[in-house]
């Protein structure tokens, strides 16, 4: 397994979780990093994605001013600092990996097998 997700959990409404993503196997420093998730019932969406260089983070409207998308100083792990979580942030997230950073899934290669971040009301 080349890319694994971490900190998942559950938590109250407003509260805060930050999920990690840790690569192996390959050197990942020069990729872009992303976070997508999948709701229950829902197709795969765009959360947020940094460049390989960290300077140019995309968020999706739905978490703009609320999550921030970051990378480690090895440059090879990314992570996403969620705060005021709301119910509909519920799902599984999943961490993707590739040479480009994208809104689209179909243009990373390497996935993780998800972490699942439930928040109650």
């Amino acid at each position: 397994v080349n890319v694994v997700e971490s900190g998942g959990g559950l938590v109250q409404t407003g509260g805060s979780l930050r999920l990690s993503c840790a690569t192996t196997g390959r050197n990942y420093s020069t990729y872009a990093f992303a976070w997508f998730r999948r709701a229950p019932g829902k197709e795969r969406e765009f959360v947020a994605a940094i460049s390989f260089d960290g300077t140019t983070p995309h968020y999706a409207d739905s978490v703009t001013d609320r999550f921030v998308i970051s990378r480690g100083s090895a440059r090879n792990t990314a992570f996403l600092q969620m705060d005021d979580l709301k119910p509909e942030d519920t799902a599984t997230y999943f961490c993707a990996a590739d040479v480009v950073p994208s809104r689209h899934a179909a243009e990373y290669r390497h996935w993780g097998q998800g972490t699942q971040v439930t928040v109650s009301s």
